[in-house]
């Protein structure tokens, strides 16, 4: 079973702006639709919080406490999608930073659930 990672929008988590929260990540993750090719462990939830400083360090720590090493890092669909965008950074922007510092590729979106 793939390992992953997931990061969500904490804005859009905690103020309800179109994502009830981390349920429909995990419930693709676990059955395998959206973005997921197959169903998936999902190893690290990491919510990237305004302004997104800490994001790659925290991605960091909690890989580092779980001891496991994700396969994949997904950016959750609230994150890729948010309306407003980000004013401090692009999902792609994101994705090239984790990218980059973990050595790890990072799939844009998580589900297509409305």
């Amino acid at each position: 079973m793939e390992k992953i990672a997931v990061v969500g929008c904490g804005a859009y988590m905690d103020s309800g702006y179109g994502c009830a929260g981390e349920w429909r990540c995990l419930k693709a993750a676990a059955l395998g639709e959206g973005e997921f090719e197959k169903p998936s462990s999902v190893v690290a939830f990491v919510k990237c919080e305004c302004p997104g400083r800490s994001l790659v360090a925290n991605m960091g720590m909690a890989m580092k406490l779980s001891e496991i090493k994700p396969d994949k890092i997904y950016l959750s669909t609230c994150l890729v999608n948010a309306k407003p965008d980000c004013p401090y950074s692009t999902a792609q922007e994101k994705a090239e930073m984790l990218e980059n510092k973990t050595g790890i590729k990072v799939v844009m979106g998580t589900h297509d659930y409305h």
